[in-house]
């Protein structure tokens, strides 16, 4: 990155270095980054990051898959054909890697207090799934359904034996949502391909459940590189 630029992004962004690198899945790398600027942040599960990717200003945004107050986060990025900038960075990551990345954000996140949780997915989401599905108490009452390429992109989700898994090809992910049949009252949680996130939103919707109660977090789109 251009030594000119570090002021400017001193102020802007966290400094934190690669300390763990490994597969998670099939698919997924594992990063975990640590850091004396990473201490203390203000982390709600499903949030996120956006991390300078290249040695100039290319960014591209992780859902955080666990926090450590002490001063550590780890991101699980998945690998694909045609893969962009984001997975080769993660692909080439090392230990020892300096990475530069912003405050957590975002406001697709947990409700503790709901009555029951419901997750609908695909691979994009199920990141931000771990980090909610981790936060929720053993006694929680939660449903779902997240499909993924196949059987081992599955990343390991708490509550997992609750979550029904797809692969893709099979049965389309609206089509599991109305046969998983979730009743209304609690809170949906709705990510991945930005189509399907509309089309289960529908079936949600048409099942009696208020659009205040259904979260939606379109991850990405065909021919796009990424929605915000």
């Amino acid at each position: 990155m251009p030594a000119l630029l570090d002021p400017v992004l001193d102020l802007l962004t966290l400094r934190a270095t690669v300390t763990e690198a490994a597969p998670v899945a099939a698919r997924m790398r594992r990063l975990r980054l640590e850091g004396h600027a990473l201490a203390g942040l203000d982390v709600r599960p499903g949030q996120q990051v956006r991390v300078h990717v290249t040695s100039g200003l290319t960014r591209r945004t992780y859902s955080i898959w666990r926090y450590d107050p002490e001063g550590a986060l780890e991101l699980c990025v998945l690998d694909h054909p045609g893969a962009g900038p984001g997975a080769l960075w993660a692909r080439a990551a090392a230990v020892g890697d300096e990475v530069r990345l912003g405050r957590p954000e975002g406001s697709f996140t947990v409700r503790p207090d709901a009555t029951h949780h419901v997750f609908a997915g695909d691979e994009t989401a199920a990141v931000a799934f771990g980090a909610m599905l981790a936060a929720l108490p053993a006694s929680a009452r939660v449903a779902g359904c997240v499909e993924t390429g196949s059987a081992a992109d599955r990343l390991p989700l708490a509550h997992g034996d609750r979550i029904g898994w797809l692969v893709r090809g099979t049965t389309a992910l609206p089509d599991a949502v109305r046969e998983l049949a979730p009743e209304p009252g609690g809170i949906a949680y709705v990510a991945g391909e930005a189509r399907t996130v509309q089309r289960v939103r529908q079936v949600l919707r048409e099942a009696g459940w208020d659009r205040r109660s259904v979260l939606t977090k379109p991850f990405w789109a065909p021919g796009k590189r990424g929605l915000e």
